[in-house]
């Protein structure tokens, strides 16, 4: 049978997993100033996401702006819009499903077990897809980020680090993996789909074993 503690465990992973991936696309925090060298003005940060980059000074006030032209975005940064944008979605998608599919909820009034069984497997599934949807822009930028860090030609000013968005988006995506797979094996009936064993069978319906034995006899 499903197990609904791991059913409702799983949920509750993948929301929080939501919610960070949330918060991470929204947040202008995947890149932030590398301070090398001297070539840099200390007392200006700049922080750069994937909807806006923002100023921040020594003085408290921090400025930003939204990107003027999507076109005019590097083809990473729009990627990166899209696959977590997409992630979000199945997010949502997968949640629905999930709620309706539990165990413990009654959505479907009195439907088939098995139905609710396949509708939560397949929340599940979703919530691993958005999970590695949402894991991949997330590593991309830390391994661009890094690679330009260490490349002697990119000028001082142009290099980065990695910005807190980024860690918070690897932990999304982990919650969004564990509580997919969580909510897949709650999700999974033991041995519901298989047949009973010949003998099991046999005593069961004894009428069918012995017109079996019938037809055996009757072919000989």
């Amino acid at each position: 049978m499903a197990s609904t503690s791991l059913q409702l465990l799983g949920l509750v992973l993948a929301v929080m997993g939501w919610v960070c991936g949330a918060l991470v696309c929204a947040a202008p925090l995947w890149r932030v100033s590398a301070f090398v060298g001297g070539e840099l003005v200390i007392a200006q940060v700049t922080w750069e996401g994937l909807w806006m980059n923002c100023l921040s000074q020594t003085t408290g006030q921090i400025q930003c702006k939204t990107y003027d032209s999507t076109l005019a975005l590097p083809k990473s940064t729009q990627a990166a819009r899209g696959l977590t944008v997409l992630s979000l979605m199945l997010c949502i998608l997968a949640l629905l499903l999930g709620v309706i599919g539990a165990k413990c909820t009654h959505c479907m009034g009195n439907a088939n077990q098995s139905d609710k069984t396949r509708l939560g497997r397949l929340a599940g599934v979703l919530f691993i897809v958005a999970g590695l949807a949402f894991l991949i822009p997330i590593s991309w930028t830390a391994y661009a980020i890094i690679r330009d860090f260490y490349d002697p030609n990119v000028a001082a000013p142009l290099k980065r680090e990695l910005g807190p968005a980024l860690y918070l988006g690897w932990g999304a995506s982990v919650l969004l993996l564990l509580g997919g797979a969580l909510l897949h094996v709650g999700s999974t009936t033991v041995g519901g789909g298989t047949l009973p064993p010949i003998g099991k069978a046999a005593k069961d319906n004894p009428g069918a074993a012995g017109e079996v034995k019938t037809q055996e006899k009757s072919f000989v």
